[in-house]
């Protein structure tokens, strides 16, 4: 899909990737509401979000279609990632507290922007170094209040983090092929081979898959599958790894924003401070990508 003004694709790519994180820091909490198992509320996510992106792929006049071999291939490895990802994170949520499911599970944010700095053949600047810094000072001062490691806790660290390393994956595939493949057919198609892969493992599992309230997985499925994972794509095909991944960590500070709203959490000046230096570690590494020509776009497919 060719794009007829770019630099203005640009700047709404970036609005996506906030909106998109906005719509994704929810998603633990509707995980937790699912009454469903960690596998199940996985597989409705995916599962119930398929017709509304082929509602919206029409709306788009992007039509959906299966691509030639080696990128339906990708699309499919990608969807294994995903789905190895919301099995281990969702199980880790329920296992563990929330901050460390947050934090473990966002790993895979510095892990991304670290692979777009080695596709970039650089070493970050001073000020990419400066905002990577802020980032994970921000993220641990975030989780310092919520986090506590403990025995009875690290299963579900572990399966956390490995989940977000399986999400690396996920994000690196989805960015090969953005390229390729418009983003609605390509979440759809993705979603698609998820749902493939995560029933079996629901069913071997035991799980409950059918829940008494479908309130709470059509809400997990509109705003982190449709909504979230949907301007994620969208902002992969426009903007660099970097970019993307000190954006996810804005999750962290919208979950606690959200336990401060709903749950009545506290929210102190340490809390503050870690989400003021996450958006710091946003605007620099945003200006940065503006005046530094290898960081303007994202890389062109190459499957």
């Amino acid at each position: 899909m060719a794009i007829r003004n770019p630099s203005r694709a640009h700047r709404w790519a970036f609005v996506a990737l906030l909106v998109g994180n906005l719509a994704l820091a929810g998603g633990p909490f509707l995980v937790r509401h699912a009454g469903v198992g960690p596998i199940s509320a996985g597989f409705w996510r995916v599962t119930l979000a398929i017709p509304f992106l082929w509602l919206i792929a029409r709306l788009l006049k992007q039509p959906v279609h299966i691509p030639r071999r080696p990128v339906t291939i990708a699309i499919a490895l990608a969807a294994l990632f995903f789905a190895a990802d919301l099995a281990a994170w969702h199980a880790g949520i329920v296992l563990t507290k929330l901050g460390n499911a947050t934090l473990f599970g966002n790993i895979s944010s510095f892990i991304f922007a670290a692979w777009g700095l080695w596709l970039a053949r650089r070493w970050p600047s001073r000020v990419q170094a400066v905002a990577l810094i802020l980032a994970a000072v921000g993220c641990a001062a975030l989780m310092w209040g919520s986090a506590e490691l403990s025995a009875a806790h690290l299963r579900g660290d572990l399966l956390s983090a490995l989940a977000g390393l399986l999400y690396t994956g996920y994000l690196i595939l989805v960015e090969r092929t953005r390229g390729t493949v418009a983003p609605m057919p390509l979440l759809f198609l993705a979603s698609l081979f998820a749902a493939i892969f995560l029933l079996p493992a629901a069913l071997a599992a035991g799980e409950q898959l059918i829940p008494a309230d479908w309130s709470a997985l059509f809400a997990l499925a509109l705003c982190s599958q449709v909504a979230g994972q949907g301007l994620l794509v969208y902002a992969l095909g426009h903007l660099p790894p970097l970019v993307v991944g000190v954006a996810m960590l804005t999750q962290p500070a919208l979950s606690a924003m959200l336990g401060f709203l709903y749950y009545d959490e506290a929210f102190t000046l340490l809390d503050w401070s870690g989400a003021a230096a996450i958006v710091i570690a946003l605007i620099l590494v945003r200006l940065r990508s503006e005046t530094d020509p290898r960081l303007r776009t994202a890389p062109q497919a190459t499957i």
